[in-house]
């Protein structure tokens, strides 16, 4: 499809290739549209200051302020040879000092005279328990009187997102300069829906949020430009739904008196309420003749597992094959290990004692031996093995199924689009697809990423499940505490229970070479805590005396292996890892989590840690160590963790903290976020509107025929990565 030309133009035509080269590296844009739609992060107001009271630490920031006073220091003697100038800002509430060093000096101490008013931009950092910009660039925002510069015409300043090598007001100038080709951008929405929902037109929201005159342009151009990403994204999703209604699938039901039946009658518990519901969902959807897509999210430990076994079964009594996907070895011998022992005989297909309508349960990964590997292939190709579980060693070229009719992916996110689809190749026609995430997801967030999903949603608990008590644990302000956190190990050891600590890094990386100005930043700032250095404290330390092992990602396969058998066998009190053991670990056993640096770990990354403990009788403790000081976002963010255990509550919080791009790029195969002004959690009504219109547009037209518009809007947002990542999904 041909992309609008006039927004595809390179910015070294218009902006020259010295400048379009910063754009390029500093900002990833590359077009005339790329840099339109760059919009504004937020407007200074002419006659009204910014808040310099809550400027976030290490970031790059851009602030509106006035000079309240400047002067220079001497040192290293009077000759001159050492000067500094300390210019203090101020924005009516707060002040901050600007400092500049030696040659620098001059200039600013000319141009930054108490009562000018300018724009400053830097790096936030701290000096004496204060904060600072050292060697901030500055504009200075002339009067109406003198040489005013058009950008700063109007009563709003754009704010740009910017970097160190690009300024908000460079930024600006050139958006000045690209602004009349958005003359000639074509409208992504058709008229109707515009109309219908009295939207701007495109080129005339560009126009307003770049340089709008008054708030209302401003909401007037965000409710427009939000329509865009919400409206384009939905029809490419619409459309990847629309043709998959098209694709053939063999419809596979559970036979009465099968393997289904026969597991359900040994089960020793019933199943939850949930469990059956969302089990009647998927089992609706194997019984039709194009393929299932169902994402399957839950809490940890809401019995996923046991759900999708249950499909699976279902699958093996019609006469196919399932397979399940495991991001790592550990976890595919974890979930071999559940499967084997839940079905008990029934797992014994073809072996002496093995039950009547047995099957046999294959487990297939890199580290495999070749006669156990060679064996695995052949019971996958003549149909003696029902079920399949490994790691992406399923996916290479030698791994051939006899009748393959369910794939289940467990941990959605750690896959690549690549592998599912090669995975998905396998079958003779296009099997059912069961994705499973213990990452709760906002369903405004289910319904952007996983839009090509039916979601069914696990969220009670079995029952037996115990509570989990979390505590912060501040490190710096408090020693005291971290010390009584290693007498609670000891205490729930003592009791016959086992602990984790989980540590952000692993240790045995080479210490690189500092150079330049990061090495004082490093100092400031020193490296996450380490696997292999925490457990030497430990050992020597607070836990002497207690049988201690670790287990991180670049342990052999048999190793890690053998140190996760010792400890689910209770032959380990105490495992220092990384977070290998995030996903799938299962030791009813172990009560107690400390983890080291826990500010280093997103929201629902500890989420998922925190529910490796409290999985049996015995309640569980979780302990979230960190320095970082009480008002931080950081501390706040931790906090948030310890007041609930509602999975879906922290995932808002954790988008809210983070923004969509995290998510989207991780699920959406590492492409940066399409989204701009749309936020997937205050934009609900938008996103569902949306998705409302776009599937009966794709329904009406799922070529696009009538509506070329779109049909480039679709080419040019969502770019060649996510064009072919929807086309796999």
């Amino acid at each position: 499809m041909e992309r609008v030309p006039a927004l595809d133009e390179p910015l070294k035509k218009s902006l020259g290739p010295a400048t379009a080269k910063v754009m390029a590296e500093a900002l990833d844009l590359h077009t005339v549209g790329d840099l339109l739609h760059h919009y504004p992060r937020r407007y200074a107001e002419r006659g009204e200051l910014t808040t310099l009271s809550d400027l976030p630490l290490d970031e790059h920031v851009t602030v509106v302020a006035q000079v309240a006073d400047a002067r220079v220091l001497t040192f290293n003697g009077s000759k001159g040879r050492g000067q500094r100038l300390e210019v203090t800002i101020t924005d009516g509430s707060g002040r901050l000092q600007l400092v500049f060093f030696g040659k620098g000096v001059h200039k600013p101490h000319k141009d930054l005279l108490p009562g000018t008013r300018a724009m400053f931009a830097g790096k936030v950092s701290l000096f004496n328990r204060r904060l600072q910009l050292a060697h901030p660039s500055y504009e200075l925002l002339r009067g109406d009187g003198e040489e005013a510069v058009d950008v700063w015409a109007g009563a709003l300043i754009p704010i740009y997102p910017a970097s160190t090598r690009l300024e908000s007001w460079k930024i600006a100038k050139a958006v000045d300069a690209v602004l009349p080709s958005a003359a000639d951008a074509v409208d992504p929405l058709p008229e109707a829906l515009r109309e219908g929902r009295g939207l701007a037109e495109l080129p005339e929201a560009l126009r307003l949020i770049h340089r709008p005159r008054t708030k209302a342009d401003i909401a007037d151009a965000r409710e427009r430009l939000k329509w865009d990403e919400a409206f384009v994204l939905q029809v490419a999703l619409a459309r990847r739904r629309h043709a998959d209604t098209q694709l053939p699938a063999v419809a596979r039901r559970p036979t009465p008196d099968g393997i289904l039946d026969a597991f359900d009658a040994k089960l020793p518990f019933t199943l939850t309420d949930g469990q059956n519901k969302v089990s009647k969902e998927i089992f609706d959807d194997l019984a039709t003749e194009h393929p299932m897509h169902r994402l399957l999210q839950g809490e940890v430990g809401s019995g996923k597992t046991m759900v999708a076994l249950r499909a699976m079964l279902a699958v093996v009594d019609s006469g196919g094959q399932a397979a399940m996907l495991a991001p790592t070895e550990v976890l595919a011998q974890q979930h071999h290990r559940s499967v084997t022992e839940m079905m008990g005989e029934l797992a014994e297909g073809g072996m002496l004692g093995g039950a009547e309508r047995a099957t046999k349960v294959v487990l297939l990964t890199g580290s495999m031996g070749v006669p156990a590997r060679r064996q695995a292939l052949l019971d996958l190709v003549t149909g003696e093995a029902g079920l399949v579980i490994g790691t992406h060693a399923l996916i290479e070229d030698k791994v051939q199924f006899h009748d393959l009719g369910l794939v289940v992916v467990d941990e959605q996110h750690r896959f690549g689009v690549e592998q599912r689809d090669a995975l998905r190749g396998k079958g003779k026609q296009p099997p059912h697809l069961l994705v499973m995430t213990a990452t709760p997801i906002p369903r405004t967030v289910a319904m952007t990423v996983f839009g090509d999903l039916e979601t069914s949603v696990l969220d009670q608990l079995p029952a037996g499940r115990s509570p989990i008590a979390s505590h912060v644990v501040p490190a710096a302000d408090k020693p005291h505490f971290l010390t009584r956190a290693w007498e609670r190990v000891r205490e729930e050891v003592a009791k016959g229970h086992q602990a984790y600590v989980v540590c952000p890094r692993i240790g045995d990386e080479e210490d690189k070479k500092k150079s330049g100005p990061s090495a004082a930043d490093e100092a400031e700032r020193r490296p996450p805590l380490a696997v292999l250095d925490i457990a030497e404290q430990l050992r020597t330390g607070p836990l002497t005396g207690l049988r201690i092992a670790v287990l991180h990602g670049r342990m052999h396969p048999d190793d890690k292996d053998d140190v996760m058998r010792r400890f689910a066998a209770g032959e380990l009190d105490v495992l220092v890892a990384t977070t290998v053991i995030e996903v799938g670990v299962n030791v009813p056993n172990a009560t107690a989590m400390v983890i080291m640096d826990a500010d280093r770990f997103g929201v629902s990354q500890l989420h998922q840690l925190r529910g490796r403990v409290g999985r049996g009788s015995a309640p569980g403790l979780c302990l979230l160590v960190s320095e970082m000081p009480e008002a931080t976002p950081a501390r706040q963010r931790l906090n948030a963790v310890a007041s609930t255990l509602d999975g879906f509550e922290l995932s808002r919080i954790d988008l809210e903290q983070r923004r969509e791009g995290d998510v989207l790029g991780q699920a959406q195969s590492g492409v940066r976020s399409s989204l701009r002004v749309l936020t997937v959690i205050d934009d609900e009504e938008v996103i569902a509107a949306a998705r409302e219109e776009a599937t009966a547009l794709v329904l009406a037209d799922p070529d696009l025929t009538g509506h070329p518009g779109l049909a480039t809007a679709l080419d040019a947002l969502l770019d060649k990565d996510r064009e072919e990542y929807l086309e796999k999904g």
